[in-house]
């Protein structure tokens, strides 16, 4: 999108400018697009056509492949300048993204893929890999967008030979820019065709076609693989499937309900009441550890052990904290990590050894909330809430979580495994950056390959409803927990237990964290909820909070003020140090 911004400012631009150009016809005249390319011709000999095109590759490559091949279908540059033009560029180009790679290499295994998740034996694996089969990922990276940069500059930083890697990419460019520029031309010279009706409107129709030339290149080069066709199934199924949509465009419409809701408890704020216990009620910001502390963690078999880490920028003495609290609790790695005021799942990290500890304490210099790894293989999200005065309370939902895991079938990568999946492929850029080998990396057949760890559904965890699961000996459990922690009535516990029966039964479960009053009920995100259902469920959640937090309001709370909301929310964002990938 932003490739084609870009190339929409820059067409329009120069429409624009040619329109108001002196004798284009512009301001008054009409305007004639064969008119402004053959007076661009007339004035540039065939050199100087060769090293515009040349110079505009270095700047944008797809745009000026559009562009000479309007130009080209137009007559006004002939097709052996505009070819040869290309493959320059572009061959120069590609050289020069390797020479980044190989002179810079050193520096550059802490950028991107090639940095934390870069160890040395990943860069060996990488540059056998590119050795045994760099021309076909050199070829395919030509029609798969996104990847070229990356491999490019990889291929330099980890060593491959270059000039294996330079008769690769000659021989990727020679079947790239012919094809391309005919394509364009024969988009443009085909009978009856959108883009040549629109050359003759004017600078809007120069505008849209260009535009569209530039987007049935796009479209094309994602067809021609089989990675690209499942990036367009991908960017296709996001119109329907909402449940990967923007948070905000999923809760615009629920706007007119809030107020409604403000309206007739009398406040904009009464909901953060909900929970007394909790600063504004669990909004933002809140203390993970302050928390599970006020359930008994620790000291209850239900809720997980913790160790809140203290702030700071000395990684080596916060891991002396971490490895003297596993010491005194007799924790062994792995342990979780997480930010101790961290939202939707962001920075959970499963740590191996001490290494692994103070790098991620140099990374998250804020509070972090440390946790044995649970033995338990699920995990849920039970939703509970209690009108004060109620003799108990009551499970909203329960969420069961499926967590992501391909199966390798030894001939294809782990990129592979998962854009060809119907589900991962839609959220594919958070695995592949949580697995940077993803497109080397080849799977054994019959080989599982978990793809997160952390359970969420910004993270890539799917969430089903697990209505099924709510059984009274669970709703008991839960009640008894949450009645604990004085001054708790509204949120969501996150936990991990042994099987379905276990949860049903309310035994052998472990508390993980629990989510106040801005937690939701996830049960909405099952891919078989419509969207309708997901918006009554979601707007009867938020009736509960403001009724719970009128309750409380009613027995003496004091609602805070709008702007000592907006005022902790802004300070929140403003400050935070919180990684937002997790394992």
């Amino acid at each position: 999108m932003r490739r084609l911004a870009l190339f929409v400012a820059f067409v329009a631009a120069a429409a624009a400018a040619w329109a108001w150009w002196p004798g284009s016809g512009g301001a008054g005249g009409s305007f004639d697009v064969d008119a402004m390319l053959a007076g661009l011709q007339e004035g540039v000999a065939a050199p100087w056509q060769f090293a515009w095109i040349v110079l505009g590759t270095f700047a944008l490559e797809d745009p000026t492949t559009v562009a000479t091949g309007l130009l080209v279908a137009e007559g006004h540059v002939s097709a052996a300048v505009g070819v040869s033009a290309l493959f320059t560029g572009i061959f120069l180009g590609d050289l020069g993204l390797y020479l980044i790679g190989r002179l810079l290499g050193a520096r550059l295994v802490n950028w991107g893929w090639l940095g934390a998740h870069g160890s040395a034996p990943r860069r060996a694996r990488l540059r056998a890999w590119i050795e045994r089969r760099g021309w076909v990922a050199i070829v395919a990276s030509r029609f798969v967008p996104g990847t070229r940069v990356p491999l490019y500059i990889g291929a330099g930083a980890v060593g491959a030979p270059g000039w294996r890697f330079a008769l690769w990419t000659c021989g990727a460019v020679m079947i790239w820019a012919p094809v391309m520029t005919a394509f364009v031309v024969l988009l443009t010279r085909a009978p009856g065709s959108p883009v040549a009706r629109l050359l003759s409107v004017g600078p809007l129709g120069l505008l849209g076609a260009a535009v569209g030339a530039f987007v049935s290149l796009r479209v094309l080069t994602l067809l021609l693989t089989r990675v690209g066709r499942c990036k367009l199934a991908a960017a296709v199924a996001r119109l329907w499937r909402w449940e990967f949509w923007p948070t905000w465009v999923i809760y615009l419409p629920l706007v007119p309900g809030w107020l409604r809701l403000a309206w007739r408890y009398r406040s904009w704020t009464v909901w953060t009441l909900a929970n007394p216990g909790i600063p504004l009620g669990g909004l933002v910001g809140e203390s993970k550890a302050d928390i599970l502390r006020r359930l008994g963690g620790g000291s209850r078999d239900e809720v997980s052990e913790f160790e809140r880490i203290e702030p700071g920028p000395d990684a080596r003495e916060r891991l002396e904290q971490l490895r003297a609290a596993a010491a005194s609790r007799g924790w062994s790695y792995p342990i979780v990590l997480k930010p101790d005021a961290g939202q939707r799942g962001s920075g959970v990290r499963k740590i191996a050894n001490d290494a692994a500890a103070a790098a991620y304490f140099d990374e998250t210099p804020g509070p972090v909330l440390a946790q044995p790894l649970c033995p338990y293989g699920e995990e849920a999200g039970v939703f509970y809430a209690r009108v004060p005065g109620d003799r108990e309370g009551r499970i909203f939902s329960i969420t069961a979580k499926r967590f992501p895991v391909v199966v390798g079938d030894g001939r294809s990568t782990l990129a592979e495994l998962i854009w060809t999946h119907p589900r991962y492929r839609m959220q594919a850029w958070m695995f592949l950056r949580r697995h940077p080998d993803a497109g080397w990396t080849q799977p054994a057949a019959g080989e599982r390959v978990a793809l997160a760890f952390a359970g969420n559904h910004s993270q890539g965890v799917e969430f089903r409803d697990g209505a099924h699961l709510n059984t009274p000996e669970l709703a008991a459990t839960i009640d008894a927990v949450a009645r604990r922690f004085e001054g708790f009535c509204f949120g969501r516990f996150d936990l991990r237990y042994r099987d379905d029966e276990a949860l049903k039964a309310g035994r052998q479960l472990t508390i993980l964290e629990l989510n106040g009053v801005t937690s939701e009920s996830t049960d909405v995100y099952d891919p078989s909820n419509t969207l309708l259902r997901a918006w009554r469920k979601l707007l009867e959640q938020w009736r509960l909070a403001f009724e719970i937090g009128a309750a409380h309001r009613a027995r003496g709370a004091t609602p805070p003020t709008v702007r000592a909301l907006l005022t902790t929310i802004v300070t929140y964002y403003r400050t935070r140090q919180v990684p937002d990938l997790s394992d």
